[in-house]
């Protein structure tokens, strides 16, 4: 079970006298790598009732041009560089911060595809 809680050393190197258990809303769950390709999207049911689309697979981006100030849906042709780790580029991974190839060029990807559920990019 991966837990998101703080750490039980204090900066210090010190440990905090904590005594409460591992709680499920504590639980955190493990990535959801968006790759090129088909469509494929999942809906989560959040804490609240809130929902969360998780993407799992695209082939389109929401292009923002700076030149003409619109939109366009663009195709993905492939992944040029990913600073978040250098081997998600082989693996056709993206994420935000991804620099992507587009019919309309090279853009950088501003959206997060694996927890909002689309790609929004800007043009470089």
């Amino acid at each position: 079970m991966k837990i998101q809680d703080r750490s039980r050393r204090k900066p210090s190197g010190g440990r905090y006298k904590d005594n409460t258990k591992k709680k499920q809303q504590n639980l955190g769950r493990d990535p959801r790598f968006t790759k090129i390709g088909a469509i494929r999207v999942k809906t989560i049911r959040e804490r609240s009732g809130s929902t969360k689309f998780v993407l799992f697979g695209t082939n389109k981006a929401n292009v923002y041009n700076p030149k003409t100030k619109k939109y366009q849906q663009v195709t993905i042709k492939t992944i040029v560089e990913n600073p978040a780790n250098r081997h998600f580029v082989r693996r056709n991974i993206l994420t935000k911060g991804s620099i992507i190839e587009t019919d309309a060029g090279k853009a950088k990807v501003l959206s997060r595809p694996g927890q909002e559920g689309m790609v929004n990019a800007i043009l470089i």
